[in-house]
C-alpha cells in the first residue's frame, strides 16, 4: 500500500516518488489507503542490483501535470488524517458529530470502496451485540423481578393485583422475560388465579394477554395446561370485552392445536356451548378462529357434534356461509360442516337450514380448497336431500364441476348428482336440461378405471335414465353421445362389483328404448350380461353351499351375487324384447339358468327369471326350450305364486307354451289357472303397483336391486288371464 496505516518518520523524496509510481500505476487514481487491490497488480520482486533510479518517471509525462508532488502529499495526509472518521461514519454513525463533512474517497461509483463494502456487515454485528446485551438484561430483570411478581399477583387487594398483571404483561412481551415467565409455574398459577377470581378488567387483560403471549411456544402451552387454565379461559369466553374474548379463543386455539389434552378438557369446561354462542359475533377474523376450534374439537368426537347440534350450532354455521365473503372464514365454516355432515343427526339439520343451498354459493369461488369442502360437505349431504326443492343452481353448479381438471371435484360432483336425481323427477328433468346427460358420459369417458369417478356417473345416468317425463330423452342422449360403448366396457375387468352393478342397471334402462337394442347387442352387452349371470350364478351357488356349512359367506366388495343375479337377467328381460336379441340370447345356452332360477329363494330372482322366460317364450323355438328345460311343472306351481308378478309371468309363459297342444291339456290348464286366482283374490289386497324407486339408488353398499316388472303404463295383471285358455 502506498499509504502507512500509522505515522512514521518523515519519508525521503525517493520514497513519495515510489508512491506516486504506485499511484499512477493505478490508472491515476488516489489511493486513500481505504481502496481493494481488486484492480491492482501484485508487487514485483526487484532485483538487489536493479538501478532504482529507473523505476522514477516524469509525472508530467504521464498527463498528470495537475499535480505536484507536494500537492499529492497533502493529499495523503489529508486522507490518513480522516480515515478514522471514515471508518467511524461506515460502522458506527451515530457517535459523529453532526455538520462534520468527511471528504470521500470513492471516485468511481460504481465500485465501492472496501470500508463501504464492510459497513452492512459491521451494522449487522453491532446490532446481533446490543440484542444479546439487552436479551441478557431482560432476562436478569424477569428472574428478579417474578419473585416478586408473584407476591404482588396473591395480594388481597385487587389494585396491587391489577398493576402486578399488567407489568407481567409488559415483561411478555419481551423474548427472554416470557422464557423467564413460562419457567416459573408458580407465576402461571397466580396469574390463572387472578383470571379466575378477579372482577377488575385490567387484572384480566393483563394476566390473559400474558398467557396469550406464552401460548406461542410449546413450553408456555404446557405450562398454562397444566396450571389448570384452560377452565379460566373457557370462562373468559363470555366476557363482553372484545380484548379479552381476542385473547381466549386465541389461546385456547393454540392450546387445541398443539397441546395433548386440551380438547377434552376444553369440552369438559363446556367451552363447546361458549364458543358456538359466539357464532353470532360479526368479527370475521374471530369467527374463522371460533370455527377452527370447532372443526377441531368435533372431529372424530360424536359427543362433540351433538352438543353443537343442541346450541344450535348448525343454523348459525350456515348462516355464516350464506353471510360473508372472507375466504378463510368461509373455509373454516365449511370445514366444520363437513365434520357434522357425516353425523346423521347433524346432517337432517344442516339441509333443513338450508345448508345445500348456503354451500352451492360457493361453488364457482376462486379458492380451490373452499370449493373443494363445500362440495365433500354436499356429497355428504346429498342422501338426505333428494326431497329438497329449489337446487337448481347447484345441479347446474355440478353439471359445470363436471369438466374440472381436478379428480376431488369430479368425484364429488359427480356423487352428489347421483344422489339429488336418485327418486327425484323435478331435478332430473332439470339435469337432462342442463345437458347433464352429455356431461356425464363424457366424464365416463375420460375417467378410464378410475371408478371413484365413474361408479358414481354410471348411477346417475341410471337414474336419468328412468321414471321421470324426459327419461327416453335420456335413454337417446347416451347413444348421441356415443356412450354406449363406454357403458358396456365396464362390465369387463378390471371394474369392480359395486361399479358393474351399477351399469347393469343402467344398460336395463338403455334397452327401455327400441333405438338402443341394436347398439347394445352390437358392441356386446348381451354377451357380457350373460358371462356376468353365469359367473354370479355359480359363485352364489358356492356362498350356498359354504353358508350351509355353518360358515359365514363374505360378499366380494359388499355386493351380493344374488344382485347380480337380479340385475342381470332383469337386463335380458328388457333385451329379450327385440326378435334378434331373444336369438342372440336363445343361442347363448342360459334358458337351463332362467328355469332354475324359478326355484329360487328370492321372489325378485324369481319374477325377471319369469319375465325374461316369458319373452323368450314369444317365439315357438323360445317356448319349446323351455318346455325341454323341464319348467311346466315349476311354472304350474308358481301360478299360485304370493308375487302376483310371479304368477302372472307363469301364466303367460304356460299360455304361449300350450298353443300347439290338445284341448284336453288347455282345459286342465284353464282350470289349474281359475283356481289359483280364487284362491288369491282374498291374500292380494292391493293390485300390481308401478314401477318400484331407483334400485342401487343411494351409493351404499346395504342398497339392492329393485328393478320394475313391466315397463309399460298398464302392466297387465293374473286376472288379465281368466279363462284365456277355455
Amino acid at each position: 500500500m502506498a499509504f502507512q496505516m500509522q505515522a512514521g518518520p518523515p519519508r525521503s523524496k525517493q520514497d513519495n516518488s515510489e508512491a506516486l509510481m504506485w499511484q499512477q500505476g493505478g490508472y491515476g487514481v488516489l489511493d486513500s489507503g481505504v481502496h481493494s487491490g481488486a484492480t491492482t497488480g501484485a508487487h514485483s520482486i526487484r532485483d538487489e542490483e536493479m538501478d532504482d533510479g529507473s523505476l522514477l518517471f516524469d509525472l508530467d509525462s504521464q498527463g498528470y501535470s495537475g499535480f505536484t508532488t507536494d500537492q499529492v502529499d497533502e493529499m495523503n495526509a489529508e486522507l490518513n488524517v480522516t480515515r478514522s472518521q471514515r471508518v467511524r461514519a461506515a460502522m458506527f454513525p451515530e457517535t459523529l458529530d453532526e455538520g462534520v463533512e468527511i471528504p470521500s474517497t470513492q471516485f468511481d461509483p460504481s465500485v465501492p470502496t472496501a470500508v463501504q463494502r464492510l459497513a452492512e456487515p459491521a451494522q449487522m454485528l453491532k446490532h446481533a451485540v446490543v440484542n444479546i446485551i439487552n436479551y441478557q438484561d431482560d432476562a436478569d430483570l424477569a428472574t428478579r423481578a417474578i419473585p416478586e411478581l408473584i407476591k404482588l399477583l396473591n395480594d388481597e387487594d385487587q389494585v396491587i393485583v391489577s398493576n402486578a398483571a399488567m407489568m407481567v404483561h409488559q415483561l411478555s412481551k419481551k423474548e427472554a422475560a416470557r422464557h423467564a415467565i413460562m419457567s416459573n409455574p408458580q407465576l402461571i398459577a397466580a396469574l390463572v388465579r387472578a383470571i379466575s377470581s378477579s372482577n377488575d378488567l385490567d387484572t384480566t387483560k393483563g394476566a390473559v394477554g400474558t398467557l396469550h403471549n406464552l401460548s406461542h411456544h410449546r413450553q408456555g402451552l404446557l405450562a398454562i395446561f397444566k396450571s389448570g387454565g384452560i377452565p379460566a379461559l373457557v370462562k373468559l369466553l363470555s366476557s363482553p370485552v372484545e380484548t379479552v374474548l381476542f385473547y381466549g379463543i386465541t389461546t385456547l386455539h393454540n392450546l387445541l392445536l398443539h397441546q395433548d389434552g386440551s380438547k377434552m378438557a376444553v369440552r369438559l369446561a363446556g367451552g363447546l356451548q361458549k364458543m358456538v354462542s359466539l357464532l353470532c359475533k360479526n368479527n370475521v377474523k374471530f369467527l374463522a378462529i371460533v370455527t377452527d376450534c370447532l372443526q377441531i374439537l368435533a372431529y372424530g368426537n360424536q359427543e362433540s357434534k351433538l352438543i353443537i347440534l343442541a346450541s344450535q350450532g348448525p343454523i348459525e354455521l350456515v348462516r355464516i356461509m350464506r353471510s360473508y365473503d372472507y375466504e378463510k372464514l368461509l373455509w373454516t365454516t365449511s370445514r366444520v360442516l363437513k365434520v357434522l355432515s357425516v353425523c346423521g343427526s347433524n346432517k337432517p339439520a344442516i339441509v333443513e337450514a338450508g345448508g345445500m343451498q348456503a354451500l352451492s354459493l360457493h361453488l364457482g369461488h376462486p379458492s380451490q380448497r373452499l370449493v373443494l369442502n363445500c362440495l365433500w360437505t354436499l356429497r355428504n349431504l346429498s342422501d338426505a336431500a333428494t326431497k329438497v326443492d329449489g337446487l337448481e343452481g347447484l345441479l347446474q353448479g355440478l353439471v359445470n364441476s363436471l369438466s374440472s381438471e381436478d379428480g376431488n371435484i369430479v368425484t364429488c360432483a359427480a356423487g352428489i348428482l347421483s344422489n339429488l336425481t336418485c327418486n327425484n323427477q323435478q331435478n332430473k328433468v332439470v339435469v337432462c336440461q342442463m345437458n347433464g346427460i352429455e356431461a356425464l358420459v363424457r366424464t365416463v369417458r375420460a375417467a378410464g378405471d378410475r371408478e371413484e369417478i365413474t361408479e358414481p356417473a354410471v348411477c346417475a345416468l341410471r337414474h336419468l335414465t328412468s321414471r321421470h317425463p324426459v327419461s327416453e330423452m335420456g335413454q337417446n342422449a347416451i347413444r348421441l353421445s356415443y356412450g354406449i360403448p363406454v357403458v358396456v366396457k365396464l362390465m369387463q375387468p378390471p371394474s369392480r362389483w359395486p361399479l358393474i352393478k351399477a351399469v347393469i342397471g343402467l344398460i336395463r334402462n338403455l334397452a327401455l328404448c327400441p333405438a338402443n337394442h341394436a347398439p347394445l347387442r352390437e358392441h356386446g352387452a348381451i354377451a357380457r350380461l350373460v358371462h356376468l349371470l353365469m359367473r354370479a350364478y355359480q359363485d352364489s351357488q358356492r356362498r350356498t353351499s359354504v353358508s350351509s356349512g355353518g360358515s359365514t359367506a363374505l360378499y366380494p366388495d359388499g355386493v351380493r351375487m344374488e344382485e347380480i343375479v337380479e340385475g342381470t337377467v332383469g337386463a335380458l328381460h328388457i333385451l329379450a324384447r327385440e326378435s334378434h336379441n331373444r336369438a342372440q340370447i336363445r343361442g347363448m345356452n342360459v334358458i337351463s339358468i332362467f328355469v332354475q332360477l324359478l326355484y329360487h329363494e328370492l321372489e325378485n330372482v324369481q319374477r325377471v327369471a319369469a319375465g325374461v322366460l316369458c319373452e323368450l317364450a314369444s317365439d315357438k323355438e323360445g317356448a319349446d326350450m323351455i318346455e325341454r328345460e323341464g319348467a311346466t311343472t315349476t311354472l304350474t306351481e308358481l301360478l299360485h305364486s304370493r308375487n302376483e308378478g310371479v304368477a302372472t309371468y307363469a301364466a303367460a309363459i304356460l299360455f304361449r307354451m300350450s298353443e300347439d297342444k290338445s284341448s284336453d291339456y288347455k282345459k286342465r290348464l284353464s282350470m289349474e289357472l281359475s283356481n289359483s286366482l280364487f284362491d288369491r283374490e282374498s291374500m292380494w289386497g292391493h293390485e300390481m303397483g308401478g314401477p318400484p324407486p331407483d334400485f342401487q339408488d343411494m351409493l351404499n353398499p346395504d342398497t339392492v336391486f329393485d328393478s320394475p316388472v313391466f315397463s309399460g303404463p298398464n302392466p297387465p295383471t293374473l286376472s288379465a288371464y281368466r279363462g284365456i285358455f277355455r
